[in-house]
C-alpha cells in the first residue's frame, strides 16, 4: 500500500474534512529477530483471514468518533524488513482515534493473522 496515496484517496471524500481531525497509521514490518529469544529470523510465513479482518474493521469503524478504517494484511512468505500489515484509522479527536488504532492492531494480530517464524 502506498500510504500517502491512500490518505489522499480518503481526503477526496466530501465528508472527510468535517469528520476527521486525526489520521493514525500502523506499518508493521517483519522483524529480523524473534521476540522470544532474539534469535535471527530467516523468513516469516503469514496467513491472513480476510473475512475476520473485515468484521474487525467494521467493528472499529463503528466506534465513537471513527470515520474510516483501512486494513491491508499481506499473505505469503516474507523476509525481515518486508511490510506485512498496514492499518489506517481516521477520526475526530485523539481520545477516540488512538484507542481505536490500538484495539484494531491487537484484534487483527490476535484474531485474524497466523504467523510462523523460521530461524536462520
Amino acid at each position: 500500500m502506498d500510504i500517502s496515496k491512500k490518505i489522499a484517496e480518503l481526503k477526496e471524500d466530501e465528508n472527510f474534512a468535517e469528520n476527521v481531525g486525526m489520521v493514525l497509521i500502523h506499518n508493521g514490518v517483519v522483524r529480523g529477530t524473534k521476540r522470544e529469544d532474539g534469535s535471527p529470523v530467516a523468513k516469516l510465513e503469514v496467513k491472513a483471514d480476510r473475512e475476520k479482518i473485515e468484521l474487525i474493521r467494521q467493528d472499529i469503524e463503528a466506534m465513537e468518533g471513527i470515520y474510516k478504517v483501512v486494513v491491508e494484511a499481506i499473505d505469503g512468505v516474507m523476509k525481515p524488513g518486508d511490510d506485512l500489515l498496514y492499518l489506517i484509522v481516521a477520526g475526530d479527536i485523539r481520545e477516540n482515534v488512538k484507542p481505536a488504532l490500538a484495539l484494531l492492531l491487537d484484534r487483527v494480530k490476535a484474531e485474524a493473522v497466523a504467523k510462523k517464524e523460521h530461524s536462520l
